[in-house]
């Protein structure tokens, strides 16, 4: 596994995706080993504050009865409902208060699984100086696969940290991390 304290230079930035309860074991969505990933982002996570490299975290922060949830014929479980102990992000990982969230998932009429999707996220970066992010977290498949596609169209630098995400199934994973390298992501062990 790379060593985050030497590969984080100034115009980087950290992009947690979706560390929530739900999407960890017990939650409504959960990943199998979704906690697994947290000491290794912890470890970025304290590295990217040591040299002064911010870190984003984006969540799921659905409206109850959202559109994705299977009550309302979408594909998921209700999961991150706004305001309850899924949608928070897990306690074990540590986000301090300099940590910028993105919001994604309110609106009432889509799904918004990457971090990029009418969040302004590519502004914040762009006001940041960031043109390089590390990106880890849940799900490889859905949530991080969006993410880094999107990271891609914005001409991003995107490194991967494929220890330090998880997919739905082991065959989504695959097909992801082959997507996010055709595109240009860079998949570091």
């Amino acid at each position: 596994m790379i060593e985050p304290h030497g590969a984080l230079k100034q115009g980087d930035g950290l992009l947690i995706v979706d560390v929530q309860n739900d999407f960890c074991p017990g939650g409504a969505l959960a990943i199998d080993g979704g906690d697994l990933i947290i000491p290794m982002l912890n470890e970025w996570i304290h590295a990217a504050v040591e040299k002064g490299v911010p870190v984003y975290a984006s969540r799921d922060w659905h409206p109850k009865g959202h559109v994705s949830f299977q009550s309302q014929g979408g594909p998921y479980p209700a999961h991150c409902i706004q305001d309850t102990t899924g949608a928070v992000f897990h306690p074990s990982l540590n986000l301090n208060e300099a940590v910028i969230k993105v919001t994604k998932g309110t609106r009432f009429d889509q799904d918004q699984n990457s971090a990029f999707d009418q969040t302004g996220f590519n502004q914040r970066l762009l006001r940041d100086k960031v043109d390089r992010i590390w990106v880890g977290g849940l799900a490889q498949d859905i949530c991080v696969l969006q993410t880094v596609l999107e990271a891609r169209t914005f001409r991003l630098k995107v490194q991967v940290l494929q220890e330090a995400t998880r997919p739905v199934s082991p065959e989504g994973g695959g097909r992801a991390l082959e997507k996010m390298r055709l595109a240009g992501a860079e998949l570091v062990a």
